[in-house]
């Protein structure tokens, strides 16, 4: 296993669960939390969260059942306004477009319509921190903040 393939199965994870399908099709265990899941081949991908408007969570990569990468995430809306389903239908759109260098959300930047989307980063797949946020009319609706890296497997 080497880092490009986990870089491939990260996307192709990221766009098969929230990117595609929001908050639907997840379990949903007794403390309230969600969790999209994914798996391929070797791979299992997992992001368990907490909330909707104000949310925060984690993804985790196992590799044959061995977590080698990990993501915590906190944010959410934080203007009120009656744009909840159009803010994420755009954040989706904007996380099917995951870099494939950087695999941690979306591009640096796109724009839709009356919506902008900004994402910043430094590091690489082993460490790295970073934030986004939508602006609706150049203003902030939504932000982000992210960080992680691989884990737990001295081959990457």
């Amino acid at each position: 296993m080497n880092i490009q393939k986990l870089k491939g199965f990260l996307i192709e994870a990221k766009i098969h669960t929230y990117a595609s399908n929001g908050e639907g099709g997840e379990d949903i265990f007794p403390d309230g939390s969600k969790n999209l899941k994914f798996e391929k081949g070797d791979f299992q991908y997992s992001d368990k969260y907490f909330g909707s408007e104000s949310f925060g969570g984690e993804e985790i990569v196992s590799y044959k059942n061995k977590p080698i990468w990990k993501m915590a995430y906190q944010g959410g809306i934080i203007e009120k306004i009656y744009l909840k389903k159009e803010i994420y239908d755009f954040l989706q759109d904007a996380l099917k477009k995951i870099p494939e260098n950087k695999p941690f959300r979306g591009p640096s930047n796109l724009k839709k319509g009356n919506f902008e989307y900004f994402n910043q980063n430094s590091g690489n797949i082993q460490g790295f921190v970073g934030r986004e946020h939508i602006l609706y009319k150049n203003k902030k609706v939504y932000k982000l903040e992210y960080h992680g890296g691989t884990i737990n497997h001295p081959l990457l």
